[in-house]
């Protein structure tokens, strides 16, 4: 459900609450989304904590399953590379649980959650013998993968860095209410949808009528795929914000130096990341109450650079 907000762009959706999960996320779980390990868990990969014949049967279905995108030696093809400091500088600190959730929710790219669980730590222990973490006497379990965090330190070989390109500024073209228009409201809508429609519940060659965003791009991305980029586009959208020179609808300068700004800014991006470490899970309940984190980070910064009397007092600061 939503309604909106008369004399505005902005639509509200209606917070769906989910009281078992009992908490919301703050951080993500891919790239620069990462949640690092609390410094209490003591163990690492250095520790020996898969067994080689584990390893062995992880490369028979990482061969089977995951060598078209991620290639025959770990380093990338279609897909990031799994091994180096490419692989490394992402998932370096992380908990081994974090890692083969990924896997086993989301991989492969093209029949997600077709991995058993047991499948997806073998495929790990293989990810781990490739980065050149020792083997030991007993497999990885299912209990200690909270436990044990990927050591950073270990890896195969990097692909060249690339070289660095001289820095290009880009000045803003739109608006702060255009840059809303095009990236926060359609993105923000493809998470709220996931309040009433669960993107894993549609099945290939059905076609249902085309009421959410999600469903009219399902047959170009998966409809997962889709909350993803969405989750990532919020997070991504920060910059874009606190461009100088970027002016509100009235023509007003974006208060882009003021503090609060740059607070509501950041509670944004920390929304897209809390979005996408939820999307990840591929769990319905877990996106939809997120969405409630996305929604008060809107409206924090709405109640003082929107919610005005008149459209000239927009982008002025109580």
């Amino acid at each position: 459900m939503r309604f909106s907000v008369p004399g505005s762009w902005f639509q509200v959706r209606v917070q769906v609450r989910f009281g078992v999960l009992g908490s919301v996320f703050v951080c993500s779980l891919f790239g620069v989304f990462a949640l690092r390990l609390d410094a209490q868990q003591g163990r690492t990969t250095k520790d020996a904590v898969y067994s080689a014949a584990q390893a062995k049967r992880g490369e028979a279905v990482y061969t089977e399953k995951c060598v078209a995108c991620h290639g025959a030696k770990l380093d990338g093809d279609l897909g990031p590379p799994l091994t180096g400091q490419a692989f490394l500088g992402i998932w370096g600190g992380l908990s081994l649980a974090e890692l083969v959730d990924k896997v086993h929710n989301t991989m492969p790219l093209d029949a997600p959650k077709t991995l058993t669980r047991p499948q997806a730590i073998d495929v790990v222990a293989y990810v781990l013998q490739g980065n050149q973490a020792p083997a030991g006497a007993a497999d990885l379990a299912e209990a200690a993968l909270k436990q044990v965090a990927l050591d950073s330190m270990r890896g195969g070989p990097s692909r060249p860095a690339a070289t660095p390109a001289a820095t290009t500024s880009f000045p803003a073209t739109g608006t702060v209410n255009q840059v809303m228009r095009g990236v926060l409201f359609p993105s923000s809508n493809v998470l709220f949808d996931v309040q009433t429609q669960d993107p894993g519940a549609r099945t290939s060659g059905t076609r249902p009528e085309a009421a959410s965003t999600t469903v009219r791009y399902g047959d170009v991305y998966q409809p997962w795929q889709m909350v993803d980029a969405a989750a990532i586009a919020i997070a991504e959208a920060g910059p874009m914000l606190m461009i100088p020179g970027r002016r509100c609808e009235n023509g007003k300068p974006a208060p882009v130096d003021r503090a609060d700004w740059q607070q509501y800014v950041q509670g944004l991006v920390d929304a897209g990341r809390a979005a996408y470490k939820a999307s990840q899970t591929r769990d319905q309940a877990t996106v939809a109450e997120v969405t409630n984190v996305i929604s008060d980070a809107c409206a924090n910064c709405h109640r003082v650079y929107r919610d005005v009397p008149t459209a000239a007092g927009r982008c002025t600061p109580p």
